[in-house]
């Protein structure tokens, strides 16, 4: 009966500590996010949005609008697979912190607060525009 009893505690106090300790979200290697990335078009009247991430935590957002490009600057962080990013837009600081799901060399994969999810595509040539 003490064995028993000892074995249960020993179970009971390793899933006591396995709950209390919460897993890590997994990190993101900052530098394959830096470039520029492309967000397709989700509906015929959607205009074509790119977002160049640059050192030290920097942004643009540019947005093809009736012909002519409007940019955006802004800034981000990543602390683990956590992006915040802070954009002034129509006079407002918009922010919003993005959970990135996927992130490989060609594809960015990212999820809102909302829980909708974006597939960003990489730019391979940096010279062209929206």
């Amino acid at each position: 009966m003490g064995h028993l009893l000892r074995s249960m505690v020993a179970v009971v106090a390793v899933g006591w500590i396995g709950t209390a300790t919460p897993a890590a979200d997994p990190a993101i290697d900052a530098k394959k996010l830096l470039g520029r990335w492309e967000l397709p078009k989700a509906g015929p009247n959607d205009p074509p949005m790119i977002i160049e991430m640059m050192d030290k935590g920097k942004l643009t957002m540019s947005i093809m609008v009736q012909g002519a490009t409007e940019r955006r600057d802004g800034s981000y962080k990543l602390t683990g697979n956590k992006l915040e990013i802070e954009i002034a837009l129509m006079g407002q600081t918009l922010k919003e912190t993005l959970t990135i799901v996927k992130l490989t060399d060609t594809e960015l994969v990212t999820k809102d607060s909302k829980g909708i999810e974006e597939t960003l595509k990489r730019i391979k040539d940096q010279k062209k525009s929206p």
